[in-house]
């Protein structure tokens, strides 16, 4: 009787661990794209007190010193980045100790299935990093953009506006405790179905110009920049 016992609380408790074991997290980032930007970076000047924009390739495709002339901009967008690889190069962010971040990250994170706690983590890593090392630099939290699913064609990009919703509220909550700006920017680009606005894309999830000089007209009318 008490072998049977035994064996039954081993399976039990084999069955319990099994339950609390996460999936796999996808937190891939250090790619041959990735590693291609990071030579660049490194391979740049560093320019002091500059406006950096942070993110992925919606980031990355911004031509920030055209719209932004006169200003010292550093564009550290990386196509496919994700909150991972983002914490992975804030050591040569904070080098150059700039004016101001405007970070934009979160939707690879999303189409990898990365649980909102995880990428909410990351959130704050990335936040704490900042505060600590260069603490004199103005954060900018910016919300994840949304998509036009009718539009995309990646079967991973599907079915993700209840997330993008829901990591956009934890992203304005992390905002609030680090008392940092939250940018609303999926407001300017969604429709009345919080969709990316059609005419704004060409595949559902990367902008086209015009929307870039949208976003930087918020950005200066509320005198973010």
């Amino acid at each position: 009787m008490r072998s049977l016992l035994i064996c039954f609380f081993l399976l039990t408790s084999v069955s319990l661990i099994a339950q609390k074991v996460p999936g796999k997290i996808d937190s891939s980032y250090n790619n041959t794209y990735y590693q291609g930007r990071m030579e660049l970076f490194n391979n740049l000047p560093i320019t002091k007190n500059a406006i950096v924009f942070l993110g992925n390739s919606i980031t990355e495709r911004g031509a920030w010193n055209e719209l932004l002339p006169g200003k010292k901009i550093m564009n550290r967008g990386i196509g496919g980045d994700n909150t991972f690889g983002v914490l992975a190069r804030l050591d040569g962010i904070v080098k150059a100790q700039p004016k101001k971040i405007f970070l934009l990250i979160g939707i690879n994170d999303l189409s990898r299935g990365l649980p909102l706690d995880e990428i909410a983590n990351n959130y704050q890593r990335i936040l704490d990093y900042f505060k600590t090392y260069s603490p004199k630099t103005r954060i900018y939290v910016q919300s994840v953009l949304p998509l036009n699913e009718a539009v995309v064609t990646a079967d991973y990009l599907k079915n993700k506006k209840d997330s993008i919703l829901q990591l956009n509220i934890r992203i304005k909550e992390i905002a609030g405790k680090y008392n940092l700006p939250y940018l609303n920017l999926h407001e300017i680009f969604a429709d009345q179905n919080g969709d990316l606005k059609k005419e704004l894309t060409a595949d559902g999830i990367h902008l086209k110009p015009a929307a870039y000089v949208m976003w930087v007209k918020y950005l200066q009318e509320h005198k973010y920049l």
